[in-house]
């Protein structure tokens, strides 16, 4: 007797739960996602084959611009109350309680020791606008040996990461200003900000990066 044969019929999957979970995951990265900050000095740094990643914990920052401004900024895990109560006492500055919570709460410091108590009364948006830099390209007058002295008085017993940020187009005259009041102060380890690239094939690194690899 012949056997009946069953109708072949295609097989269906509903799509639904996995559209619904697709749209979970997609609106999970969404709302964690944490965007870069738009920086409020914007610099263009040079291009390094370097792979190592800044710290960013303990941070003390000298950035130069590409017009030569310089400016100081130290990480909120930092001893920044030090830091001004330091300065303060270098210089006698006089500076007020709210004066020195104001340095705490600041993104960076641009302007001449001379007006730096005037800055501290500011909003932290005047703040930002007030980009007159830091002078350093005079040697008997190099301010941010003042503030790198500060520094080193309130971070003494804690590490501290210092970075230099320098623009591509920034002048010579002001790095060397930098440098000076880093070797004024005994602080010659520190780290420059690159902008990372593959290195080149073919070249003496790339060779030499293959060997590792290979041995």
């Amino acid at each position: 007797m012949a056997r009946a044969k069953l109708p072949r019929k295609s097989t269906t999957i509903d799509m639904t739960a996995m559209c619904d979970v697709a749209f979970l995951l997609l609106s999970f990265f969404i709302l964690a996602t944490k965007f870069k900050p738009e920086e409020t000095i914007v610099i263009e740094t040079p291009n390094s084959v370097a792979n190592e990643v800044a710290p960013s914990a303990n941070v003390v920052l000298i950035t130069i611009d590409k017009e030569g401004k310089v400016f100081y900024s130290v990480s909120s895990d930092s001893p920044k109350r030090e830091v001004i109560e330091s300065m303060n006492e270098i210089r006698g500055l006089g500076l007020t309680d709210a004066e020195m919570e104001s340095f705490v709460n600041a993104e960076f410091v641009g302007v001449p020791i001379s007006k730096l108590k005037a800055f501290l009364n500011l909003t932290p948006e005047q703040q930002k606008l007030q980009r007159e830099g830091i002078p350093v390209t005079d040697t008997l007058n190099n301010e941010l040996s003042v503030w790198m002295l500060a520094t080193f008085n309130a971070f003494k017993g804690k590490k501290m990461n210092l970075l230099l940020k320098g623009d591509n187009s920034s002048k010579y005259a002001s790095f060397k200003g930098v440098i000076a009041a880093f070797k004024k102060n005994d602080m010659m380890k520190f780290q420059m900000v690159t902008n990372p690239v593959n290195v080149p094939p073919g070249s003496e690194l790339y060779k030499k990066n293959m060997m590792r690899v290979k041995g």
